[in-house]
């Protein structure tokens, strides 16, 4: 196996200084990544029982493929993790009898309580639960670090936040992965509130939105999510709406300075007199052991990252997964779709039964090589536009220069 994930990585080498990408450096820097995830994806979807003629179809696909034919199937592998991922939460939180009224959200009393009211809420026009949404339902009354330890025992990993080993003053807390994950894993999920470009003047703090907020992140298409109100998770599944943030505030990774990914670098001025439609939140599992991805640290000098961006559309209509997906739409999302297609495609040939469904555009962290029981690195590449903060060594300074270009 150790052979075949050499190719791979060869491959990857090779694939990224290809000339078929994009001349436009920004452009270019995102076939690249998509090109590198598509082979990431694939291997692992292959699993340990792969031959070397599966690992050289997956290579000459990465070569002929178009890069949204990649994209495609690497939506697809991130989906078929995500699934995985829920079957397993499922197992463990309502599998078996259910203890007590009070599991998965409280009493009755606490779910018809109406909840204090915040400027994010008048804001998106909430008035409240609404009747729309259907009852939490009763789950078994484990606490977050119970659900990640048997997360780990039924997946292999499971992630833990403690000081991090990035040998600087400013590094604070880590993110760990607990437990043994392959390259191509889905490592953690980006939590928090999602800001379609319409709706960044609704940002906490706008247009400074960064100035006391480390936990922001945005996508190639200019999608923004801030993970502050999620802060480290909770012990409940309940109706969240990411309008309250935790009354203990998590250690800021990396400083008080944001980066890269972190760092919006610039906000457009938007649309004037957008109307916003608003809900009272989402039925969100807050216990999610792999909803950490905003505590990676930027690698130091001498360390490589082990894991990188990648943009998930999830598919809404997958309303049994809904739960686990750590996120929430500020705004109207059910605007946004995308052409899903069935499962390996470019293994049959096959596309029908396709189909426009509306998706939340969320982020996930993908392991670039096997973790075992250490520190999840990403490279934040910070823009060269602006002043880097002194802790912060370019991991490739061509990509840093393409990906804000």
């Amino acid at each position: 196996m150790a052979f075949l994930f050499n190719k791979f990585q060869e491959a990857v080498k090779v694939l990224a200084k290809s000339p078929t990408f994009a001349k436009d450096p920004r452009k270019m820097q995102f076939e690249a990544d998509i090109n590198r995830l598509f082979l990431y994806t694939c291997y692992n979807r292959l699993g340990r029982t792969a031959e070397e003629a599966d690992v050289d179809e997956v290579i000459e696909m990465a070569n002929k493929a178009s890069v949204d034919d990649q994209q495609k199937q690497v939506q697809e592998n991130i989906h078929s993790q995500t699934r995985n991922f829920s079957t397993a939460m499922d197992s463990i939180l309502l599998s078996g009898p259910i203890e007590g009224d009070e599991a998965g959200g409280g009493s009755s009393k606490d779910e018809d309580a109406a909840p204090r009211r915040s400027g994010l809420s008048f804001a998106v026009g909430q008035r409240g639960p609404s009747s729309k949404h259907p009852a939490i339902p009763k789950t078994k009354p484990l606490s977050l670090a119970e659900v990640s330890l048997r997360l780990k025992e039924s997946i292999g990993y499971a992630l833990d936040l403690k000081p991090s080993q990035i040998p600087h003053e400013a590094a604070g807390i880590g993110l760990f992965v607990n437990g043994e994950a392959d390259v191509g894993t889905v490592i953690a999920f980006y939590p928090g509130v999602i800001y379609a470009p319409a709706y960044y003047r609704y940002i906490p703090g706008y247009p400074r939105v960064d100035a006391k907020n480390p936990y922001l992140i945005t996508r190639y298409d200019g999608t923004v999510i801030n993970a502050q109100p999620w802060g480290s998770g909770g012990d409940t599944r309940e109706l969240w709406d990411g309008s309250k943030l935790p009354e203990n505030q998590p250690s800021s990774p990396s400083g008080d300075e944001n980066g890269s990914d972190r760092l919006w670098k610039t906000l457009s001025k938007p649309v004037e007199g957008t109307r916003i439609s608003g809900g009272a939140g989402e039925i969100i599992e807050r216990r999610n052991p792999l909803a950490l991805a905003h505590f990676a640290n930027h690698p130091a000098k001498g360390m490589a990252p082990n894991v990188m961006i990648c943009p998930y559309d999830f598919p809404l209509t997958e309303k049994e997964m809904r739960t686990y997906v750590p996120n929430v739409s500020f705004g109207n999302a059910d605007q946004v779709s995308m052409r899903r297609f069935g499962s390996f495609w470019w293994r049959t040939g096959s596309r029908e039964g396709s189909s426009d469904v509306p998706i939340m555009k969320a982020l996930v962290l993908v392991a670039t090589r096997a973790i075992c029981d250490e520190e999840v690195l990403l490279n934040y590449r910070l823009s060269n536009s602006k002043r880097r903060p002194t802790w912060y060594t370019p991991v490739d300074e061509e990509e840093d220069q393409r990906r804000w270009s």
